[in-house]
């Protein structure tokens, strides 16, 4: 008996284990390289869509999904955190003035550009 045959129908290649031909299957998923947001929008399809979960995790899309999920609410945040902080008056000349009361601001204007994003893209 061969070790190695291919199936020209499926076009798949098959390996002789013991008495049994078995499937070479390789899984093509990208390296996880999500964050923060990867990992709660991962929680949340877990915890609330099971079946979408299921589905991107069978399919081998999950990784690219949390990826995409996550560098898409980092943009969010970065971009929101910018604008509010214009609207605000959150200058680097009240840094240097101010420290404290820059720190309070940014720190402020961070969790509220989070917020929205978690909000709008990770519970989607």
């Amino acid at each position: 008996m061969e070790t190695h045959i291919y199936d020209e129908k499926n076009g798949l290649s098959y390996t002789l284990h013991g008495d049994y031909y078995l499937p070479n299957l390789v899984l093509n998923e990208e390296k996880p390289i999500y964050g923060k947001y990867g990992m709660l929008r991962k929680q949340f399809l877990k915890e609330h869509r099971l079946a979408k979960y299921q589905y991107l995790l069978l399919t081998g899309k999950l990784t690219e999904h949390l990826n995409q999920i996550d560098q898409e609410s980092r943009e969010q945040v970065e971009m929101l955190m910018e604008q509010m902080a214009e609207k605000q008056g959150v200058t680097e000349e009240l840094k240097v003035q101010n420290q404290t009361k820059w720190v309070r601001l940014m720190n402020n204007i961070k969790a509220n550009a989070e917020e929205m994003v978690l909000r709008e893209i990770l519970y989607i």
